[in-house]
């Protein structure tokens, strides 16, 4: 074993302890561990091996992520479509992500009528659908689920 070996076999354990360090207060996606652990200045190489041996061992998982980060984002009242693209933006894969909001389908109504009459009551005029609506664009809701909800009728959107 040469010194080099063990140089890398310590940044290595350096890596894997930072990154379990972070996954213990909170799932990450890899993008977003990766990007953390090279901020703090790891070797991109050392910390693309510790990450893949993270996976292996079941500690680090991008569906188990956007599993967790769908079910908080949906409870703070935020919709699919802005779900979708904050998953997106953390380098999960689209069909991970298709799979992590497939249960949420039915309930994306519901949620929304509930923020709705929470938030706003019953929409009276022009102007103050026209405002609900962009609040609920703005939190990543569709149109289609949006005018269901507004018109006092329930669609599967």
């Amino acid at each position: 074993m040469s010194l080099a070996d063990t140089d890398t076999d310590a940044d290595a354990k350096l890596v894997r302890t930072a990154a379990l360090s972070l996954l213990a207060r909170r799932e990450h996606s890899r993008m977003e561990l990766t990007r953390k652990l090279e901020l703090k200045g790891y070797a991109t190489v050392v910390v693309g091996q510790v990450l893949l041996s993270l996976e292996e061992d079941g500690y680090l998982s991008d569906a188990r992520f956007a599993e967790v980060y769908v079910r908080v984002r949906s409870e703070r009242g935020y919709g699919p479509m802005r779900i979708r693209a904050e998953l997106r933006e953390r380098g999960v894969a689209d069909a991970i992500i298709a799979t992590s909001l497939a249960p949420y389908q039915d309930a994306w109504l519901t949620q929304l009528e509930r923020i709705r009459a929470k938030r706003f009551g019953r929409a009276g005029d022009f102007t103050e659908r026209a405002r609900q609506t962009r609040f609920f664009q703005a939190r990543g809701f569709t149109m289609e689920q949006i005018s269901a909800v507004l018109a006092g009728g329930k669609t599967r959107a």
